[in-house]
């Protein structure tokens, strides 16, 4: 089985989320935070295309303007629970299993976080229950260049960073208009595929390197 060195990314894409079920993962907890990563943010599809829900943060940082991601306070003086719930309802409302996650989901956007990083595993920790994955506890205890024999999995929280090859499409519910959009969050392969979205996530390509 391989092992995967992942950073937390909110709801992530199926990307991370397929290096879950077919392999054992260990999170990167002593990075600095970065901007316009998976850390804060995802991307469903709405009638108009793809959208970006984006976690408002404190920003904080230290004297060289540097700061740790498990450091990073998100700023709730924004309802931005409130506005991406509202998004996913608008969304999704017409996907055939919406309705069959809903009051599993919705709780979650209901219910108070401060720190960004927990906020980011509680995303994943509903996914992994909601797909029937062990979710990963184990955390590393310090920053490290070098992970072997870890696969360095880390890139994935770019945005432009993804499996090796296309990613298969599956059905969405606006594919009619914009055709497939890859990398979207593992929401969206929930929303439209219900139960199958388990058996899609092993058909990705696992990377074998960073």
């Amino acid at each position: 089985m391989a092992l995967f060195l992942l950073h937390p990314a909110y709801f992530p894409n199926p990307d991370t989320m397929a290096c879950l079920l077919q392999g054992e993962v260990l999170w990167e907890a002593w990075d600095n935070y970065q901007k316009q990563t998976y850390r804060n943010r995802c991307y469903i599809c709405t009638d108009r295309g793809r959208l970006m829900l984006n976690i408002p943060i404190r920003h904080v940082g230290g004297r060289h303007g540097r700061q740790r991601f498990r450091e990073v306070l998100i700023d709730n003086t924004y309802p931005w629970q409130r506005q991406h719930w509202r998004s996913l309802e608008t969304a999704y409302r017409s996907a055939p299993f919406f309705e069959f996650y809903e009051t599993e989901v919705r709780p979650l956007y209901e219910t108070p976080f401060d720190s960004l990083m927990a906020w980011d595993l509680a995303t994943i920790q509903l996914l992994c229950r909601l797909l029937d994955i062990s979710f990963p506890e184990a955390q590393t205890e310090s920053y490290k260049e070098e992970v072997t024999p870890w696969v360095d999995a880390r890139g994935l929280i770019h945005a432009k960073t993804g499996l090796d090859g296309p990613q298969p499409p599956y059905h969405q519910v606006f594919e009619d208009r914009h055709g497939f959009l890859p990398a979207m969050s593992t929401l969206d392969l929930l929303f439209n595929e219900g139960p199958q979205a388990r058996e899609y996530l092993r058909t990705l390509t696992l990377p074998a390197h960073g």
